[in-house]
C-alpha cells in the first residue's frame, strides 16, 4: 500500500490530468452538456416517485426529497462501478505505449465520479430547502459518509477493472449484480419497512445500505448517524481495498498483453 501511494504522488499530475479528462469528456458531445449531472437523477427521481408510492404504499413525508437522497449516492456508486470495471480496457492504448501506475485509470473514475456526484449534490440541498429541511451541525458528518463509499467503491473497481481485462464478459455479470443490489439498497423504500423480517438481515449486511441510510440520518432525519455501522462498513472497505490493491498488483503485469 505505501508503494500505492508513492506511486500516485509521483504521478499526481497524470491522475490530476485524467480527471480533468473524464468530467470535461463524459458530456461533451452532448447538448445539454453538464447539465446532464442534474437531468439524470431528476428524471429517475421522477419516475420513482410516481410509480413506487403506489407500489411500496410508503407514506413517507416529503417522498421526492426522500428519494432523490438515496438516488444520487447510489447514481455515484453505479457509474463508478460500471466505468471503473472497464477503465483499463478503455485505455489500452495508452498502457500499450506509456508506462504508468495502472492504479491511476480506476482512481481516476472514482475521482470524476466524486466530482459530478458533488456537483449533483446542489439538488439536494434545493430539494431541502423547498421542504422545509434546513442545515443543521449533522452535516458535518458528510465528508466521513462519502470518504467510506470512495474507499468502498475503490476497492471494488481494483478488483473487477484488473479482472475485466482477463474475462471480458465480467463488466455484464457485474452489471446485473449491481442492478440486484438496487433492490437490497433502501433508495425508493426505508429500511424501517422490513425490521422484523429475513430480508432486513439482508439490507443490515448491505455496505450501501449502511452508506445511504447514514446519508439520509444527517441530511433528511437531521440526527447522528450510526456511528459503529458507519465505522465497521469504513474498515471492511478498507480490508476490501487492501485486497483490491494486491490482486490488482499481481494481475497488472500482464495487462499490456491482454489489452
Amino acid at each position: 500500500m505505501v508503494e500505492l501511494f508513492k506511486n500516485l504522488y509521483n504521478y499526481r499530475l497524470l491522475l490530476k490530468t485524467n480527471v480533468k479528462k473524464d468530467v470535461r469528456g463524459k458530456y461533451k458531445a452532448s447538448f445539454l452538456g453538464v447539465l446532464w449531472t442534474f437531468v439524470n437523477p431528476l428524471l429517475t427521481t421522477l419516475v420513482y416517485a410516481i410509480v413506487f408510492p403506489f407500489i411500496l404504499k410508503n407514506t413517507e413525508p416529503h417522498y421526492v426529497t426522500f428519494l432523490i437522497i438515496g438516488i444520487l449516492p447510489w447514481t455515484y456508486f453505479t457509474n463508478t462501478i460500471i466505468i471503473g470495471t472497464t477503465s483499463i480496457l478503455n485505455n489500452a492504448g495508452i498502457i500499450k505505449k506509456v508506462y504508468f501506475p495502472r492504479e491511476i485509470l480506476p482512481l481516476s473514475a472514482n475521482i470524476s465520479g466524486l466530482v459530478n456526484f458533488l456537483i449533483s449534490c446542489l439538488i439536494i440541498f434545493i430539494f431541502l430547502m423547498c421542504s422545509g429541511i434546513w442545515f443543521s451541525p449533522y452535516m458535518l458528518y458528510l465528508p466521513l459518509i462519502i470518504l467510506v463509499q470512495f474507499v468502498l467503491q475503490l476497492g471494488i473497481i481494483l478488483i473487477t477493472s484488473a479482472i475485466e481485462v482477463y474475462v471480458r464478459d465480467a463488466e455484464y455479470i457485474i452489471s446485473f449484480l449491481v442492478s440486484m443490489l438496487f433492490y437490497l439498497t433502501p433508495i425508493v423504500y426505508s429500511s424501517k419497512m422490513f425490521e422484523g423480517s429475513p430480508i432486513a438481515n439482508l439490507i443490515r449486511f448491505n455496505p450501501l445500505a449502511t452508506i445511504i441510510n447514514s446519508y439520509r440520518n444527517v441530511l433528511f432525519y437531521q440526527t447522528t448517524p450510526e456511528i459503529k455501522a458507519l465505522l465497521m462498513t469504513l474498515g471492511a472497505s478498507l480490508v476490501l481495498l487492501y485486497i483490491g490493491f494486491k490482486i490488482f498488483n499481481k494481475l497488472q503485469k500482464g495487462f499490456a498483453e491482454e489489452v
